[in-house]
C-alpha cells in the first residue's frame, strides 16, 4: 500500500483536477492510503495584522466548504469521497461559490450526507481548529499551495491540467507517475511545460 497526504482547498481548480484523479483511482481499486488535508489559500493572503483566517469569523464563508469537507472526512468518512468530488465539481464546473450552508446542502443532501451533524460540527468550530492544525503542520514543508503531496518527509506541489475520464487505470497511472517522481527523482525540483498543449 502506498501512503501519502494530499492537501485541498475547494477554491483551487488544480486541486480539483488531482483530487478527482485520486478519487477515481481509489474507487477503481488503487492501493493507496490517502490522508486528505485541508490547507487554506486564504491564510497566506491575509492583510498584515489581520487575525488568522480560522479565527476570523468574517472569513467563515470563505472556508465553509472546507469546514464541511473536514467534518465529513472525520465524522462521516463513508460519505467523504463522493462529497469531496461533488464539492469540487459544484465549485468549478457548476459555478457554485459554496459560501452558505444552504448552497452546500443542495450539493450534498442527495448523497445521503447527514447535514444536521455537519451543521453542528461546523458551529462548534472544531473543523476550523483542524484547518489551523493542518496549516501549521504543513508549515514545516514550506507548503505554498494546493494540491501538495506529502510522502514521508517530501512535499511536492503539483499542477495537473486535466480532469479524469471514467478510466480508473488511467487515473492510477497519473497518480503513480507523480508518486514515482517523488520517490525516484528527489533532486528534480521543478518540471514545467512552457506552453499548455491541447
Amino acid at each position: 500500500m502506498t501512503s501519502f497526504q494530499l492537501s485541498f482547498d475547494y477554491r483551487c481548480p488544480f486541486a480539483k483536477n488531482i483530487h478527482l484523479h485520486v478519487i477515481t483511482a481509489l474507487k477503481g481499486g488503487a492501493d493507496y492510503e490517502v490522508r486528505f488535508v485541508p490547507w487554506t489559500l486564504g491564510q497566506g493572503h491575509r492583510h498584515e495584522g489581520a487575525p488568522d483566517v480560522w479565527d476570523d469569523t468574517e472569513k467563515d464563508a470563505d472556508h465553509l466548504s472546507m469546514c464541511v469537507g473536514v467534518s465529513l472526512r472525520d465524522q462521516q468518512p463513508e460519505r467523504f469521497l463522493d462529497a469531496h468530488a461533488a464539492l469540487f465539481l459544484a465549485r468549478h464546473e457548476g459555478g457554485r461559490r459554496l459560501v452558505t450552508m444552504e448552497e452546500i446542502e443542495d450539493v450534498l443532501a442527495p448523497l445521503g450526507v447527514d447535514m444536521e451533524m455537519v451543521r453542528a460540527d461546523v458551529l462548534s468550530r472544531r473543523p476550523h481548529q483542524v484547518i489551523r492544525d493542518s496549516y501549521q503542520e504543513f508549515a514545516r514543508f514550506e507548503a505554498f499551495g494546493v494540491p501538495t503531496f506529502v510522502v514521508g518527509d517530501d512535499a511536492i506541489f503539483v499542477r495537473y491540467m486535466t480532469t479524469p475520464s471514467d478510466d480508473a487505470k488511467a487515473s492510477m497511472r497519473v497518480i503513480d507517475s507523480i508518486l514515482n517522481l517523488i520517490e525516484l527523482e528527489p533532486e528534480l525540483n521543478e518540471f514545467k511545460h512552457t506552453q499548455i498543449s491541447r
